[in-house]
């Protein structure tokens, strides 16, 4: 599977601006450096979401739906459903194996990621939340019961990619959103370089704050999609 995915495909930006006019304005600075982009929650709220999608379609981008879906069964199956035929390549959904296997049956034309544990949280988070395992054990849990379900594959942090791959093998993706090519002191914890996402066993990268607070965005996808070509084995 991850063979044959385009390099240039790899890299996802993360479209995490308030305004659809922010978001088409950064799609214009990139250009050609950048095919595929993730839409989330802010853009939703914003109001032009699906003329943002219509955008990114007319621009022959990729895209990747980050809402998370997280409601009763039928309700996510439904809304699941509402994204065949607009070009959408992934969607994201969060929740028990009823939550999954209803997008799984209802997905069409779009590729269901599961999302395992958000890179923003730590093992005292977990402990906050009331979840005894470790970080690593409920990832594996998590792909695991997704797989078997029908997703097509998991957002996971790069730290539990190589666990994954080596215990359930190759036959999903992963998508490896906490990318910083530097250290860094914002809310992502669980952090990997591009390098160490690949390495690990990653299938796309999503980048979001080290392209965007660039000094030239533009420049800082270059840099990041040669970095890609470089750790691709």
């Amino acid at each position: 599977m991850a063979n044959s995915i385009p390099v240039e495909e790899r890299l996802i930006v993360a479209l995490d601006v308030p305004t659809a006019a922010e978001a088409r304005a950064m799609i214009d600075t990139l250009g050609d450096a950048v095919v595929f982009y993730k839409i989330g929650l802010e853009l939703f709220m914003s109001g032009d979401y699906f003329e943002l999608l219509d955008y990114l379609t007319n621009q022959h981008k990729k895209i990747f739906v980050d809402l998370k879906f997280f409601d009763v069964p039928a309700t996510v199956g439904r809304a699941v459903a509402q994204l065949n035929g607009r070009g959408v390549t992934f969607a994201t959904i969060h929740g028990n194996d009823s939550i999954m296997r209803a997008a799984a049956e209802n997905k069409g034309d779009v590729q269901i990621l599961a999302v395992t544990v958000l890179t923003s949280l730590d093992r005292g988070d977990l402990d906050d939340l009331g979840f005894s395992c470790d970080v690593e054990k409920l990832v594996l849990s998590r792909a695991k019961r997704a797989c078997e379900i029908g997703c097509d594959g998991v957002v996971a942090s790069g730290h539990e990619a190589k666990a994954m791959r080596e215990q359930l093998g190759h036959n999903f993706m992963v998508v490896t959103p906490g990318i910083r090519p530097v250290d860094n002191d914002d809310d992502q914890k669980r952090v990997v370089t591009p390098a160490q996402a690949f390495e690990n066993g990653a299938d796309y990268i999503v980048v979001g704050r080290p392209i965007r607070d660039a000094d030239d965005p533009r420049q800082a996808a270059i840099e990041l999609q040669a970095a890609i070509a470089t750790a691709l084995p």
